[in-house]
């Protein structure tokens, strides 16, 4: 193994503990917290002790717990956006890539439109419709993240059914359907998993930078962004109230970035050699 192929393992070896860390304390706040949500029985802005690892916040409510439910949120807006977008992107791509004429030039402008739109704007204008919820948040993500999944599906699809195994099965008479599950999708689904990466981290930071706004998950649930928000003020008195969510959501989005990468080079063999 080279040096550049042992750095990029390294990278994938580290990104799966970055966002696995994560995952397990969002798992764990399913069943155990420190302390409830809403629990204000310590001291307002209390320093790191025994009894608040990370102190406490300008209401006495313990900040591990916090952090831990906003790691919980984080990793379900991910998920879930991430799979919602994938089943209309995939959807909506595959009816692209084997449409003819003017219904696929009309799927084309209908993604351009929507990817001309930044994700995070197009979220809040979502939310804003919807009201601020944690069902808005993965909706609106989801949604925003589709237009590019659906893009890309449409590329992959053209370049697959332009293929001569395409069209010696076409002429064997096998079904379109046959064709999309046994050459097509299994075709494109390496350079599908490695966009679903990178925009796992990315719809992380849309739901912090919306509940930063006010347009996330709604109190007592405690995201990352609404944390940041709240220790804006006292940043200076408790900063770690701002350094714990910020490293947290930083953690994220380089983990799934590192994790995207590795499997970008195990999907691509001319990465690994190039």
């Amino acid at each position: 193994m080279s040096t550049l192929e042992r750095r990029r393992s390294l990278a994938l070896i580290v990104g799966c503990i970055l966002v696995s860390s994560i995952a397990s304390m969002a798992l764990l706040s399913i069943f155990w917290t420190p302390y409830s949500i809403g629990d204000m029985t310590g001291d307002r802005l209390g320093p790191l002790s025994s009894h608040h690892w990370l102190g406490t916040d300008k209401l006495g409510r313990d900040l591990l717990s916090r952090v831990m439910i906003g790691g919980r949120i984080a990793i379900t807006v991910g998920f879930s956006s991430v799979l919602i977008g994938a089943i209309l992107g995939v959807t909506f791509g595959l009816i692209a890539g084997f449409a003819q004429s003017w219904v696929d030039e009309s799927f084309s402008a209908m993604f351009d439109i929507l990817i001309a739109f930044p994700t995070l704007l197009l979220a809040m204008l979502v939310v804003a419709a919807r009201g601020a919820s944690l069902t808005s948040t993965i909706v609106a993500i989801g949604f925003g993240m589709s237009a590019i999944v659906a893009r890309l599906t449409r590329l992959l699809v053209k370049r697959v059914l332009a293929k001569d195994f395409i069209t010696a099965s076409r002429a064997s008479g096998t079904s379109w359907l046959r064709i999309i599950v046994v050459h097509v999708l299994p075709n494109i689904w390496q350079t599908l998993i490695v966009t679903f990466a990178l925009q796992f981290g990315f719809a992380g930071l849309t739901e912090a930078s919306l509940s930063y706004l006010g347009l996330g998950s709604p109190p007592p649930n405690a995201s990352w962004g609404s944390l940041l928000q709240e220790a804006q003020a006292t940043v200076l008195v408790s900063p770690v109230a701002a350094i714990a969510p910020g490293l947290l959501l930083v953690a994220l989005v380089i983990g799934m970035n590192l994790i995207a990468d590795g499997l970008r080079d195990v999907a691509d063999p001319t990465m690994r050699r190039s």
